[in-house]
Formats: structure tokens, sequence, C-alpha cells
């Protein structure tokens, strides 16, 4: 008989996805603090358009399932395999 062991997810982190409303719209000071980032670093990925956002009366606001969906996105490009391309002259494959 083969046993297998899963890891189990942080359960930390389940129940601040699980428990957030559906809709919920963050400040810059609630989005840094849920990404543990400082406020100038949201300000600049907004700025940059690198992370989901949208101004309302000039101020920035997110929507968390956006910024969650955001950070599965992110942990998913780290963890495509990287491809290797042509080898150098006299390196075999």
């Amino acid at each position: 008989m083969k046993i297998l062991y899963y890891s189990a997810p942080n359960p930390l982190l389940i129940p601040a996805i699980v428990s957030t409303p559906k809709g919920e719209i963050l400040t810059i000071k609630e989005v840094a603090d849920y990404l543990k980032v400082t406020e100038r670093t949201i300000y600049r990925l907004a700025g940059a358009k690198k992370i989901p956002a949208f101004k309302v009366g000039g101020v920035w606001r997110f929507s968390r399932s956006d910024i969650d969906t955001w950070i599965e996105q992110q942990s998913t490009e780290e963890r495509e395999p990287i491809t290797q391309g042509t080898p150098h002259k006299g390196e075999r494959k």
C-alpha cells in the first residue's frame, strides 16, 4: 500500500479569503497591509498598472476579489517551467 501525503493549505490564509464579502473594496493602506508591503509600493504598482486598481474621486481603490485573483496569477507565473534555449556552441542538449 502506498501512502501519499499532501500539504494542507495554510489555515491562516483561508479565513481571510473566505470570510470577506464579495465585492469588498479596499484602500491603499488595506491592500498594503493585506500584501505586507508598504503603501508606497502599492502606489507604484497601481500607477504602473501592475496591480488591478481604479480611482474614485482621484483616490486609488482595489477590489478584494481582483487582488486575490492577481495574487494567484503572480504565484502561477512564478511556477512556470523555464524552457531551455538553443545550446551554446560545443554544448550538447
